[in-house]
């Protein structure tokens, strides 16, 4: 992702913690299809919306990630922690996905019901 592509800060409405400081944005199906396959790690403050996306694969990532399905008010349905390589995850309910570092859900204090607040950077 260049630093000339919009970027995203995401904040937990209800706990404040801050999940990413500049989200790169897969919005197109090119970006989705490569999404973070083509990083080596992901640093807090790192990460990636996914949008539409109601599925995401690890197959060939280098790094576990936590995968944050959401609704199109951007309200958490699912969360999947700690998502190894070589595995497939879905919510077919989901409008969107955010992928940041694992850990960054449990950290902030995310849980599945709380909204989020996306702010272009």
């Amino acid at each position: 992702m260049s630093s000339s592509e919009k970027r995203l800060r995401v904040t937990n409405r209800r706990s404040g913690g801050t999940l990413t400081t500049h989200a790169g944005i897969a919005n197109t199906s090119e970006l989705r299809r490569r999404g973070l396959l083509q990083h080596s790690s992901l640093e807090e403050g790192d990460g990636l919306w996914i949008a539409p996306c109601e599925a995401v694969h690890s197959f060939g990532m280098k790094f576990p990630i936590d995968v944050l399905y959401l609704n199109k008010q951007k309200k958490v349905l699912k969360i999947r922690a700690n998502m190894v390589k070589s595995r497939l995850s879905f919510c077919l309910r989901a409008h969107s996905v955010l992928e940041l570092p694992t850990g960054m859900a449990a950290k902030t204090g995310t849980v599945v019901g709380d909204e989020l607040d996306f702010e272009k950077i």
